[in-house]
C-alpha cells in the first residue's frame, strides 16, 4: 500500500510537505504541483478518516447561501469549490432559503459532521453563529455582515446603487425608481442609499419615498413591485434594479405594458442572468461574483490553516456596463 513516505520520495519533497498539502496548509503552488502528481502517479489518497479522529475536523467546509436559484450566488459558489478543490477540501453547499431556521440546522449539522470551516451568506440579521463559533471553528461571512466579529466579504453596495442611478441620469431620465430586496438586508439597504445619494445630487429626489420599493430578491418579488409603480399616477421613467432576478421581473413587467428598455431606462445591480433584450439595451453594474467566493475560502483555509490574526474585511467593487442607447431628452 502506497504511504505518505512514497509520495514524499517520488515528489522530492519531505513527508511534512506532503501532509500540508492534502491538508491544506499553504505552500509554494510547485510543491503542491509536485505532491499532487506524484500522488496521482502512486494512485494514493490520504486517509481522511484518520485525519478526522486525529484532528476532530474533516477535509470538508460548508457553504451556506440564501437562494441556490440566483445564479449570483451559484457564480460565488464556484469560486469558492475551486479553492477548497485546489486545497485538498470538499464543499458542501446549503441554500437556506433565506431562513434562519433551516440555517441553523445547516450549521449544526456542520458541527456535528466535524467540517473544518463556514463561509456563510447569512439569511438575515437575526442569524446566529455563537453555537458554531464556540466550537472554534473558523467563518467567513460573504456578501452580506452579521453581529459577529468575522472575516467579511462584501460588494461596494452603496457604491454600486450610486453607479446604476447615475447611468440613467445621465441618459436623460429624470423619475427614477428603484426595487431592492428585503430593507433588513445590508445589500438592499446599501444600493437604496446609493440611489438616494445620486438622486439628492442631481436634485432628482422631490418624490424619493413614492419611487421606492423594497420587495424580495427575487423575479416575483419584482413583478409586484413593478406594477405598483407603473401604476402610480406619474409612473417612473426608469428603474434601478437591487439585483440580478429584480431585474429580471422589472424588465418583464415593462416589457408586457409595452415598455421596452431603453423606451424606459433600466439599470441592474448585477448582471442579468437571462432575458430576451440586447445586452446593450441595459445598464449593468457587474458583480464579481466569483472573486467574492475566491477570497473568502483563501481566507478560510488561512484560518483553519491557523492565522490568529484580527477579523479582516474584504470590499470588492463592481464594473458598469454602460446601456449603449439613450433616451431622446
Amino acid at each position: 500500500m502506497t504511504t505518505i513516505y512514497d509520495v514524499a520520495r517520488r515528489a522530492g519533497v519531505s513527508p511534512a510537505t506532503v501532509s500540508r498539502v492534502f491538508n491544506g496548509t499553504r505552500v509554494s503552488p510547485e510543491k503542491i504541483e509536485a505532491v499532487r502528481a506524484a500522488a496521482e502517479e502512486l494512485n494514493f489518497t490520504p486517509n481522511r478518516a484518520a485525519r478526522t479522529l486525529r484532528t476532530q475536523t474533516s477535509e470538508v467546509i460548508a457553504l451556506v447561501i440564501p437562494d441556490i436559484e440566483n445564479p449570483y450566488f451559484t457564480e460565488m459558489a464556484r469560486g469558492v469549490e475551486d479553492v477548497a478543490s485546489e486545497a485538498g477540501y470538499s464543499v458542501v453547499l446549503c441554500n437556506s432559503d433565506s431562513q434562519t431556521e433551516k440555517e441553523a440546522t445547516y450549521l449544526q449539522i456542520a458541527i456535528a459532521e466535524h467540517m473544518s470551516g463556514v463561509i456563510i451568506a447569512a439569511a438575515s440579521k437575526a442569524t446566529d453563529l455563537d453555537s458554531i463559533l464556540s466550537t472554534g471553528r473558523p467563518v467567513v461571512a460573504v456578501d452580506r455582515a452579521t453581529r459577529h466579529e468575522l472575516d467579511l466579504v462584501v460588494m461596494a453596495n452603496r457604491e454600486a446603487g450610486v453607479a446604476a442611478t447615475e447611468s440613467l441620469i445621465a441618459a436623460g431620465h429624470r423619475r427614477i425608481a428603484y426595487i431592492g430586496g428585503p430593507e433588513g438586508i445590508d445589500t438592499a439597504a446599501e444600493r437604496a442609499a446609493g440611489w438616494r445619494e445620486a438622486l439628492a445630487a442631481a436634485g432628482r429626489d422631490a418624490d424619493i419615498d413614492e419611487l421606492q420599493r423594497f420587495a424580495t430578491f427575487r423575479v416575483d418579488g419584482a413583478r409586484a413591485a413593478m406594477e405598483e409603480l407603473l401604476a402610480l399616477p406619474d409612473p417612473p421613467d426608469a428603474v434601478v434594479a437591487g439585483n440580478n432576478l429584480i431585474g429580471v421581473g422589472a424588465i418583464q413587467v415593462l416589457t408586457e405594458h409595452g415598455l421596452t428598455p431603453p423606451a424606459v431606462g433600466v439599470a441592474v445591480v448585477g448582471s442579468l442572468p437571462f432575458t430576451t433584450l440586447s445586452p446593450t439595451a441595459v445598464t449593468m453594474v457587474q458583480l464579481p461574483a466569483r472573486h467574492m467566493g475566491v477570497t473568502a475560502a483563501r481566507m478560510l483555509l488561512e484560518r483553519i490553516a491557523g492565522d490568529t490574526h484580527p477579523a479582516r474585511t474584504v470590499v470588492l467593487r463592481g464594473e458598469t456596463r454602460q446601456a449603449t442607447a439613450r433616451r431622446s431628452a
